[in-house]
């Protein structure tokens, strides 16, 4: 890195700490209301949350080919909660930034823009990526620029992908977070249905469920104390009609990462047992099967698979139970017949049983 690169990103990143303490966006001319509208304002934030169903089609077969990924970051008021809004700071403007899928032994393309808005520099690290920084050093961008490298797929598996401009800490908790899958040769074994997952931490000088525009707290960050724990982006985002689902006697794959930046997350499905589980995003070992709950660190991953036999609402959690008084909770809907040889309500009625 330059000496005016260095200063560039040393000059941003403590702006972008003074905006966000002040609670506000970068200044826009006056009258430049659509563009400003596109960034989201605290009366109207935009709706940050990556849907479990928004990633690409399985790979399959196919053999070794070019691929192109292109991120942009941008740092947007979305919405938290209802009544309340946050300056994120996003690729490709939701959080978790998009599930970018490829095959071991492909090359990828990383093309990386940062929004001429932007208040501070921004860039992405793989750590799917053997190389300096994860592509970090070359696609570290000043507002208004643009960057790239070239990688190639070496190792299978599931992998975290964050802006590590420092502090790496802050970037991540305002949103820049997101996973690759590099799947094996030949792919993965299919599944009825896939769903994309992340859990993260938002560090707020107000307290959890205070309405209106919402500040970032430095000092918070620091001592790893946040205000809310979300499942990709927002207050109970995978709920309602973002809820994931499924039908009775179908397998669902949920691919699982922890953008963090610094709490570890107990997954679990309540009322599900994970008939097999990719520990630590690894795809090409023996999966482990019959686990309750699974243990994942942040900038981890893991996939899990099961097959829903029994309809109803299934929560997803972080077993840290407590953090679902923080908004860390998901739905997964299940319809279908019910299965009473496998659950039901109630014992039958059992003569001369005596409880002592």
């Amino acid at each position: 890195m330059t000496i005016r690169k260095s200063l560039l990103a040393t000059a941003a990143v403590v702006g972008l700490m003074m905006a966000g303490a002040a609670g506000v966006l970068p200044a826009f001319a006056d009258g430049d209301h659509q563009h400003i509208a596109e960034l989201g304002t605290a009366e109207a934030p935009l709706d940050i949350i990556r849907q479990a169903t928004d990633l690409p089609g399985t790979i399959g077969e196919r053999g070794p080919q070019t691929v192109k990924v292109g991120l942009e970051t941008v740092e947007v008021m979305g919405k938290l909660a209802d009544g309340t809004a946050y300056h994120y700071w996003t690729f490709n403007r939701k959080v978790p930034g998009p599930l970018v899928r490829v095959r071991v032994g492909d090359s990828v393309e990383v093309t990386l823009k940062n929004h001429q808005d932007s208040g501070a520099m921004h860039n992405v690290d793989f750590h799917a990526v053997t190389g300096l920084h994860g592509g970090g050093h070359a696609t570290l961008a000043a507002p208004g620029e643009e960057k790239g490298f070239t990688f190639k797929a070496l190792n299978p598996g599931l992998y975290v992908y964050h802006c590590a401009v420092g502090p790496a800490a802050q970037h991540i908790a305002n949103g820049m977070y997101g996973l690759i899958l590099v799947e094996p040769e030949g792919g993965l074994p299919p599944v009825d249905h896939e769903f994309y997952v992340m859990q993260g931490e938002l560090y707020t000088e107000e307290a959890y469920g205070e309405q209106g525009q919402l500040t970032e707290s430095y000092q918070k960050l620091i001592d790893e104390q946040p205000e809310y724990y979300v499942f990709n982006g927002a207050d109970q985002a995978l709920t309602g009609d973002n809820a994931l689902k499924a039908k009775v006697g179908e397998t669902v794959r949920i691919y699982f990462g922890v953008g963090g930046p610094n709490k570890t997350s107990s997954f679990h499905v309540i009322g599900e047992i994970f008939d097999k589980v990719y520990n630590l995003g690894s795809l090409t070992g023996e999966p482990l099967p019959d686990v309750q709950t699974i243990s994942v660190p942040p900038g981890g991953a893991a996939a899990v698979d099961f097959k829903v036999e029994v309809p109803g609402e299934y929560l997803l959690v972080d077993h840290a139970l407590s953090r679902a008084m923080r908004g860390l909770v998901g739905k997964l809907e299940v319809e279908g017949p019910e299965q009473p040889d496998i659950y039901r309500e109630g014992i039958d009625e059992k003569v001369g049983m005596v409880f002592e």
